[in-house]
């Protein structure tokens, strides 16, 4: 080891001299047998070895999809505050977060990092965003008879449950004077009237009213006892309406199979109303459930609802006047498909929202502001996409936010609750083992392009490149062409008559990134993108515009649905039920 001698003499009559020698010394420790060359300082009777640095590099998760290496010549910072200005500054993050690391000793979950001593070199970190909450702001203001006789405003209190009201306190005229204190109390910034959850696994069956269940409570007594079936006719109103309200929480159109799901569940819960003349012993409450929907639409349609307004026959064009004809409903496993604007919100002020959107997305690192003003705006932008139809370049131009890679994630989970490209590439990378093998034993038409895939994988097996392999696989199983949906371009092609495509550039080698573009109705949405996300952010992009699948890839489109995003996956196509069966055996 290297050492430093530090001496200190005094001689008679002189100041205090300080001599340091530096020299190599061989020290055998006399505990362990060790032999060392360090650095002595005998200032004191301590000994400190000076720290060396050793470069380090870090698997830094910025998202699910976003994974990085940081490299840090001059090793692992002393402290989190310095490692968090590191990440910040090489990955361009804005707004607060904080680091994870994962602990060996609780089998690798994540903990928050709070000293830069529990990391070494090559350890995963990841960033997890902190989101601040909205602030309230309680503004006072005096207010005059004059302002006070042309602001006050009446708002009704709504009964339901999906809104909230908004109260504003103004006091009289007779016991007010020019300088009284008004004071406003607001609610919190956002109502939810959007539905928050997908069909149920199983259906929930509401409680009925107090009699009802009396009703039924020995019904189901007698039921068990001597099997008698429970005669319901003065009860069937109040259990119709209830499922209804119930179903209408999740949808609006229910299906056959999901009516079949309620009528099951309500046999389940209560035995004493199966049917004794039906097959299945609920087919008759299928059917009660399928007429009860319809008068319940009806119902709501003529208080304003907008999911089933926007279907009346004076919302339709002249030649589509006709109850059946042109439904707009979810056909895509839709959540929240036509939403109501959120309380106390009009067509005029959501518009005033959208322009100030336009200004926000002009301006850097307010992703917070856009996204708030995104998901305020998502009624009245619904309404256009879906009542209006517009094009992709006249949608472009009015919401250029919602073409961001960031907002088509979140537009699709309003949409339908689902993370799109978590899920999306979760799937994909758990079913990949099994499409490829499905697909690179097979002979027949498809040899050119199996020996196609099978190149790629052998030429780079990076986790983008075996998760484009997977996505072709599919397509090949499903016996549609890639170039339908893929198209690989050397130079700036023209891509104008593109109806719907994934652009593929690739480099001159194997080492060179792949991009991808997507181009819709002639415009391009997306740029520089991996072929994968680009499938995903595609499948977000088809819910967020209200596309419909291109007839030659309905099935990998539908695949991508059903197995992938697991939206609607109890109906699939026959082709999709075989691969489902298939990847799940």
């Amino acid at each position: 080891m290297f050492y430093i001698f530090t001496t200190s003499r005094k001689t008679p009559g002189s100041a205090e001299i300080h001599v340091t020698k530096m020299s190599f010394i061989k020290e055998e420790s006399e505990d362990m047998g060790i032999e060392a060359v360090g650095v002595k300082h005998e200032d004191t009777e301590q000994q400190t070895v000076a720290p060396v640095s050793h470069p380090a590099k870090l698997r830094i998760i910025l998202q699910d999809h976003d994974i990085r290496k940081l490299d840090l010549p001059h090793g692992i910072p002393g402290s989190v505050n310095e490692l968090e200005y590191i990440v910040r500054k090489t990955f361009g993050l804005a707004g607060n977060f904080t680091l994870h690391y994962k602990d060996p000793d609780f089998g690798e979950e994540y903990f928050s990092l709070t000293s830069t001593s529990e990391i070494k070199d090559k350890d995963t970190i990841k960033v997890i965003h902190i989101v601040e909450p909205p602030t309230l702001t309680l503004t006072f203001t005096n207010v005059d008879n004059s302002i006070k006789s042309a602001s006050k405003t009446s708002i009704q209190t709504s009964a339901s449950s999906v809104y909230t009201s908004v109260t504003s306190i103004l006091p009289s005229n007779s016991s007010s004077s020019p300088g009284s204190l008004d004071t406003s109390i607001l609610s919190s910034p956002e109502h939810k009237t959007q539905r928050s959850q997908r069909w149920p696994t199983v259906f929930p069956v509401p409680r009925f009213a107090y009699d009802t269940e009396l009703v039924l409570a020995s019904g189901n007594e007698a039921f068990k006892k001597d099997g008698f079936q429970l005669n319901f006719t003065s009860i069937l109103p109040d259990i119709l309406e209830k499922l209804a309200e119930s179903i209408f929480q999740y949808v609006a159109y229910p299906t056959s199979a999901q009516l079949s799901d309620v009528a099951e569940a309500l046999i389940q819960k209560h035995p004493c109303l199966k049917e004794p003349g039906s097959y299945n012993g609920c087919y008759g409450w299928r059917q009660r459930l399928k007429y009860k929907m319809g008068n319940y639409r009806s119902k709501l349609r003529n208080l304003g609802c907008p999911e089933l307004d926007v279907n009346s026959l004076k919302k339709k064009r002249a030649h589509e006047k006709a109850p059946a004809k042109n439904i707009k409903k979810p056909r895509k496993a839709e959540v929240n498909f036509l939403p109501p604007h959120p309380q106390g919100e009009t067509e005029e002020s959501l518009e005033l929202e959208r322009l100030e959107l336009l200004n926000e997305v002009k301006m850097r690192n307010n992703y917070q502001i856009i996204s708030e003003k995104m998901a305020k705006t998502f009624s009245i932008r619904r309404q256009e996409v879906v009542s209006h139809a517009p094009s992709v370049i006249e949608l472009k131009d009015r919401w250029p936010a919602l073409f961001c890679a960031d907002q088509i994630n979140e537009e699709f989970t309003r949409i339908t609750t689902v993370n799109l490209e978590a899920m999306f590439m979760a799937k994909l990378d758990q079913y990949f083992p099994k499409i490829t093998s499905l697909v690179l034993t097979r002979r027949g038409p498809a040899k050119m392009n199996i020996h196609r895939i099978r190149n790629m994988l052998l030429e780079d097996y990076s986790l983008e490149r075996r998760r484009e392999a997977a996505i072709r696989s599919l397509m090949v199983h499903l016996r549609e062409k890639e170039e339908d949906l893929f198209k690989e371009c050397l130079n700036d092609e023209d891509n104008t008559n593109e109806v719907m495509k994934i652009i593929i550039s690739r480099g001159a080698t194997t080492s060179d990134p792949t991009r991808a573009r997507i181009v819709i109705e002639g415009t391009e949405v997306q740029e520089d993108l991996e072929v994968p996300r680009a499938c995903a952010l595609l499948m977000g992009l088809i819910y967020a515009l209200n596309l419909s699948y291109p007839k030659e890839l309905k099935n990998t489109f539908e695949a991508f649905q059903k197995i992938f995003l697991e939206l609607d996956d109890l109906k699939p196509s026959p082709k999709v039920m075989s691969l489902k069966n298939k990847l799940l055996y």
